[in-house]
């Protein structure tokens, strides 16, 4: 029976994320083992232990670390059972006659060549016993050969990432680089990871995750596909609404918003600012004070907050948005709470510098193709909404061929009525601009007219990006060089229902 409670919030103090420890270490590589493992744990002190699944049976996952330059293998390794706890809709594309259970990691931002990206086809079972046709390796290499920046890692199979990834598969990869070191930004036990998503509960403290619509089809699958998900309930580093004692000084928080749908506009209720120095593809040019951050799925940003001022206090991290209907107050509005408690243990000597990063930006000159790519929306045999990208589907022929070292500039055209946050794996891209059109009388009659002027993208919009939102009745433009590596990679929208179903495609890099 589905939990109709409101859980009693700031009760848990916030779990602090374990760094992952390599199972060997030379000059010339670092090499992990990871396993993915079924476990229980309370996510909330008056709810039952939840069944989940975690890499290193831990939810987030645990957090690797590494360095500019620094070659990483990881040994990913399946150990769940046989069999799903969360419904599967056999209807979607390579989920019948396939197993229950497949699992496939992604480094999400990272530059990785295209056996170790995590590609959704390239699957594998418990003890790799099958394995997807895509499937190249078991140990995957990341070269990290790209800027300090927050990365994270979470499961890819193709059909069930949106059941995968609410079951618990998720974690942090962190890159330092010499560079960012060098700054004397707030760190060791002053520097936080925040991995924030949402889940709704049963009674039995079971995760809830629908098996149909609302309201439930008449005459289709059963489980079915949903057109989104927003859990009722807001975890940070996998706990219910928690707390975090903290010093009246600097904190560098990583948030990462890893949610299947919902989206954040996040605040402080003291009416202070975040300090932003990075975002998903690392550290900003300059920082940017801002007082709230909005964060779709996927999407990292690197903040510090200054609670030298709010001594004995406590503040609310707050959000501003609902999910999938009106605002609720009681379980959208809060996320997690600071309490400034804690006895200064040192002077805080870290700063906020003036000047951050110079970016290393996609160049400019000889942009090689312009590609044209609608955001599409139908609907299937069902009645169910069929969200595709370029009016095309997941196994249909690759169309996007970008040749290895081309810059090119992608028009994301959304012609639906919600925003996407769209997803490009291997670059990191620069967002040039936004522009709204009349999203109406395109769809009657097929017209781009565009009804503002072009709008740059935002202070916090400037650094590198990896995911980046596309509005409603908007064109989206963003520029990147396509490299370091030749192959099959993918883009998709990082709503998971969506990607599931059916709003992904490959790329070739060629």
């Amino acid at each position: 029976m589905r939990l109709q409670r409101t859980l009693e919030k700031f009760v848990d103090p916030l779990p602090l994320l374990r760094t992952l420890k390599p199972k060997r270490k030379s000059k010339r590589k670092t090499f992990y083992e990871v396993a993915m493992k079924e476990f229980r744990e309370k996510l909330h002190r008056d709810l039952p232990p939840t069944r989940l699944w975690g890499y290193e049976g831990m939810f987030p996952g645990p957090v690797i670390e590494t360095h500019k330059d620094e070659l990483v293998e990881v040994l990913w390794k399946n150990e769940l059972p046989s069999r799903h706890f969360l419904p599967i809709d056999q209807t979607l594309h390579s989920v019948a006659g396939n197993p229950e259970v497949r699992t496939v990691v992604h480094l999400h931002g990272g530059a990785t060549p295209p056996d170790s990206d995590g590609y959704p086809d390239a699957w594998f079972t418990n003890g790799f016993k099958q394995t997807g046709p895509d499937f190249r390796r078991k140990v995957y290499e990341y070269p990290n050969e790209q800027r300090a920046s927050t990365l994270w890692y979470h499961d890819h199979a193709v059909g069930i990432t949106r059941l995968n990834v609410y079951a618990g598969l998720i974690g942090m990869y962190i890159i330092r680089d010499n560079e960012e070191e060098s700054l004397n930004l707030p760190k060791a036990d002053y520097e936080i990871p925040l991995i924030i998503s949402d889940r709704s509960f049963n009674e039995d403290g079971s995760l809830f995750y629908p098996s149909q619509p609302d309201p439930p089809l008449e005459d289709g699958p059963n489980p079915s596909v949903v057109p989104f998900f927003c859990g009722d309930t807001i975890l940070v580093n996998g706990k219910v609404w928690p707390y975090l004692e903290v010093e009246p000084r600097k904190y560098r928080f990583r948030f990462l918003n890893a949610s299947n749908t919902r989206n954040f506009e996040l605040s402080l209720d003291s009416g202070q600012s975040f300090y932003q120095i990075g975002s998903d593809g690392g550290l900003l040019e300059k920082p940017v004070k801002m007082k709230t951050i909005n964060m779709h799925p996927a999407e990292r940003v690197d903040v510090i907050i200054d609670f030298s001022r709010y001594e004995g206090g406590e503040i609310i991290l707050t959000n501003d948005t609902g999910c999938g209907g009106p605002f609720d107050p009681e379980k959208d509005a809060k996320v997690m709470q600071f309490r400034v408690n804690q006895t200064l243990r040192e002077k805080d000597s870290s700063v906020i510098p003036n000047r951050l990063s110079k970016l290393p930006l996609p160049p400019k000159q000889n942009i090689q193709t312009i590609r044209h790519l609608k955001l599409v929306g139908s609907q299937d045999e069902f009645g169910r909404p069929l969200l595709l990208l370029t009016n095309r589907m997941w196994d249909d022929p690759v169309t996007e061929k970008p040749q290895l070292g081309d810059t090119e500039i992608w028009m994301f055209m959304n012609t639906t009525a919600f925003p996407h946050p769209m997803h490009v794996h291997l670059v990191q891209f620069q967002v040039l601009e936004h522009q709204a059109f009349d999203l109406e009388r395109y769809n009657e009659t097929g017209e781009l007219v565009f009804t503002g002027p072009i709008v740059a993208p935002s202070k916090s919009e400037r650094g590198l990006k990896d995911t980046i939102t596309v509005p409603p009745g908007t064109v989206t433009r963003i520029l990147a060089k396509f490299a370091p590596y030749a192959g099959r990679y993918v883009w998709h929208c990082h709503i998971l229902e969506h990607e599931d179903y059916d709003m992904m495609r490959p790329f070739d890099v060629q």
